[in-house]
């Protein structure tokens, strides 16, 4: 199994788990980045980084502090080229951070977290597509 297949088996081991902010637990609690974070467990090992407590208006601070952690670990990919596998990150308006993330299991479908339901894989549709700011590989794939 490639590694892409791994992470996108791992992913989908998540769906289901409830929203949680700052959580990062399989079948307990997670939160989009608490969702990134516990897959690359799962399928890397240990995480390179713990992220420092935040609040859920944390991106409303003007830091793109999402961007800049996905620069430190992650292989920047075209975003036009979205294979399963991938990380996305979306902005919601032009000019802001970005402020939520998710893991491609294809180009046309992903893995995310948001408030207020559990894990799930839906269509990238084309909202999704107009807010997709940027995608990142998995280190090694």
């Amino acid at each position: 199994m490639s590694t892409a297949e791994i992470i996108v088996t791992e992913a989908r081991a998540w769906i289901g788990t409830p929203y949680l902010h700052q959580a990062s637990l399989k079948s307990v609690g997670c939160d989009c980045l608490g969702l990134l974070r516990g897959v690359w467990r799962g399928a890397l090992g240990t995480e390179p980084e713990l992220p420092p407590p935040y609040t859920p208006d944390w991106a409303e601070a003007g830091a793109d502090t999402l961007l800049a952690a996905a620069h430190r670990y992650l292989v920047e990919t075209d975003p036009h080229d979205v294979r399963g596998g991938d990380v996305l990150l979306f902005r919601w308006r032009y000019g802001l951070p970005a402020k939520h993330c998710a893991i491609a299991t294809s180009y046309e479908n992903m893995i995310h977290a948001h408030d207020g339901a559990c894990v799930t894989e839906i269509a990238i549709s084309p909202w999704w597509r107009r807010h997709l700011s940027h995608a990142f590989r998995f280190p090694g794939i």
